[in-house]
C-alpha cells in the first residue's frame, strides 16, 4: 500500500470510529439505533487494525 492510500484509509477508518462513537454516546441501549451504531464502532476497529497490519506487512 502507498503512504498515501494508507494515510486515507485510516483517516477514513478513525472518522468512521469517531463519528459512531459520538453517536453512541445519545443512543439508548437496546433500540435499534445502539446496534446500528455498536456495529458500525465494530467496523470502523476492524477496518483501523486491517489498515495497520496492511501496512506494517508492507514496511518489511
Amino acid at each position: 500500500m502507498s503512504e498515501g492510500m494508507t494515510r486515507t484509509a485510516l483517516s477514513l477508518a478513525l472518522f468512521i470510529v469517531i463519528a459512531s462513537a459520538a453517536v453512541l454516546i445519545g443512543q439508548a441501549p437496546g433500540t435499534a439505533e445502539f446496534v446500528v451504531s455498536v456495529m458500525s464502532l465494530a467496523v470502523g476497529l476492524i477496518f483501523a487494525a486491517l489498515v495497520v497490519l496492511i501496512a506494517r506487512r508492507g514496511m518489511k
